[in-house]
């Protein structure tokens, strides 16, 4: 690792257009690749169910075992990144992120496709966290470093609204395995670039790592998630749900009281005593809770219900991707002149009239019909992504800015695991009983309609093109398939009335909440003199 600049020669560098250039360049293609990940995965969950034989509580891990570790570490990779440097964090990120990529793109089994996903989270969280406190210390200026937060913002939406049609196009070209191995090049690109042009930036007053609450905040997670998806299988009131949901609770308890009492912790909660920057974060979860309500649900509506093709799915959530894409760089310009609450506002109503009128799409429902809803979820999140960063890394001292970033990257991929799991299970638990209901319909025991629907269930709706569906039915599962899909089209209604609440309750906070007009800069905490 280059040493660190001296003041005067690294306040030139910093200040150069080329390095500045480059910083955003280097730092964006990290995030996107990141992101692309996070997206690119809906589209082929499909294949992945066929090509492994996946349950459907399966295909949630898919999601949550990228998605947990990215969420669980973000703090503690903030922290890395202001004492050891940002760089370092930064690159360190995107070698363990190929390893786990490399992993999953040749993964036989599902086993070692989550142990790949796994390590792709704990790259992830180094990767997002150093991106940010790159930017925010490289750009000096409050016009400069909102602007390159926007472009950042803006690279992410194209890498959320690239994820399910590049997904499509390598999973009709090649397999699912090839969106996995598509990162390996960016990867290996942005290692170079960054060890060339990267300055080292650091918190000279950084804390040392917090590791009891380290322990303590991901084993809350863990527990927490693992019960919520598990929860439909076990039965809600088994020893083991409860002993893991209660496990959480105590768990997380433990994490802030050892929080309380440390003198260097993980989480310093003084920062909540800000009050947008409470809010911010509590707005960021809901907003990562949602995303994948939508995400989730429709690419499996487009290919399972409806029966489209990996890349035909891709391209029916182009809508909602190029939605986030093209609102967020207008509303980052807009919070730069007049705030985030009026963009944050905004863009929550959208998504809620969005979810609201998802709820009215069928499963023969022709895209006429889908496609500018999606575009309203779309076009709401992006209003919210950029103003949402800037009011929380406005409201964080600059020296801070590595803990600031992986605040909010944590309450938003915090948000997007539990989606993926509270939802998940809902949608699970509709569904399996809207089956039990139709099979007695048709004569079937209810105690009989309960054994199918749970093997209905637990493979997901594709399952009614399975040739080896439960054999109990009274006609063939190709002639029940219509009822399935009413069934699965019905239950994702209720995840999108929940994720409609999650919206509103977010126009509720930015309203009561957030402050009118510029987020007050956060007074730099004071640095002692070099010695």
């Amino acid at each position: 690792m280059a040493p660190l600049l001296s003041g005067s020669s690294r306040t030139m560098e910093t200040n150069s257009r080329s390095i500045r250039t480059l910083t955003l360049l280097i730092t964006s293609l990290g995030s996107f690749v990141v992101l692309l990940d996070g997206s690119i995965i809906f589209v082929a969950l499909s294949e992945i169910q066929r090509d492994l034989g996946a349950q459907m509580s399966h295909l949630q891990w898919t999601v949550d075992g990228y998605t947990l570790p990215f969420a669980a570490l973000m703090l503690m990779t903030g922290t890395l990144g202001d004492r050891l440097g940002r760089k370092r964090v930064f690159l360190s990120g995107l070698v363990v992120f190929v390893v786990g990529s490399a992993l999953c793109g040749f993964a036989d089994s599902f086993t070692t496709l989550i142990i790949g996903r796994v390590t792709q989270g704990i790259g992830a969280a180094a990767i997002e966290t150093a991106s940010l406190a790159l930017l925010v210390s490289t750009f000096s200026t409050a016009h400069s470093r909102a602007k390159a937060i926007g472009i950042w913002t803006a690279v992410s939406g194209v890498a959320l609204a690239l994820g399910p049609l590049v997904g499509g196009v390598l999973i009709e070209l090649f397999s699912w395995h090839a969106i996995f191995l598509l990162n390996l090049p960016i990867g290996a690109v942005a290692l170079v670039l960054g060890f060339r042009w990267l300055i080292e930036s650091r918190n000279p007053n950084a804390r040392h790592l917090d590791i009891p609450g380290q322990i303590l905040i991901t084993g809350a997670l863990f527990c927490l998630i693992m019960g919520l998806i598990q929860g439909e299988r076990e039965g809600w009131g088994s020893l083991l749900i409860v002993g893991l949901l209660v496990g959480s609770v105590m768990l997380f308890a433990a994490f802030l009281s050892v929080e309380v009492r440390s003198r260097e912790p993980l989480l310093p909660l003084d920062l909540f005593r800000n009050r947008t920057f409470a809010t911010s974060g509590a707005i960021a979860a809901l907003l990562g809770f949602v995303i994948v309500g939508a995400m989730f649900f429709m690419a499996q509506y487009f290919q399972n219900v409806q029966g489209h093709s990996a890349l035909d799915a891709g391209l029916r959530l182009l809508p909602l991707t190029l939605g986030i894409f093209f609102f967020s760089p207008p509303a980052s310009t807009l919070a730069g002149r007049i705030g985030p609450r009026v963009p944050i506002i905004v863009g929550a109503v959208l998504v809620t009239v969005g979810f609201l009128l998802l709820t009215t799409v069928e499963p023969a429902s022709g895209f006429a019909d889908v496609w500018w809803k999606l575009g309203l979820v779309g076009g709401g999140i992006g209003c919210m992504f950029a103003p949402l960063t800037l009011a929380v890394m406005a409201s964080t001292p600059p020296e801070r800015a590595g803990l600031g970033s992986s605040v909010i990257n944590t309450t938003r991929i915090a948000g997007f695991t539990a989606g993926a799991a509270v939802l998940g299970t809902v949608v699970i638990s509709r569904f399996k009983n809207s089956v039990v209901d139709a099979l007695v319909d048709l004569g079937v025991p209810a105690t009989d309609g309960r054994e199918i629907a749970d093997g209905f269930g637990g493979a997901g709706v594709g399952l009614g093109e399975d040739p080896d569906a439960p054999a109990a039915l009274p006609i063939s599962p190709v002639e029940f398939l219509p009822t399935v899909n009413e069934a699965f089209v019905d239950a994702t209604h209720t995840a999108y009335l929940i994720c409609a609440g999650c919206t509103l309750l977010i126009a509720v906070l930015a309203t009561a909440l957030l402050p009118r007009g510029q987020v007050a800069e956060s007074t730099p905490e004071p640095v002692p003199a070099a010695g």
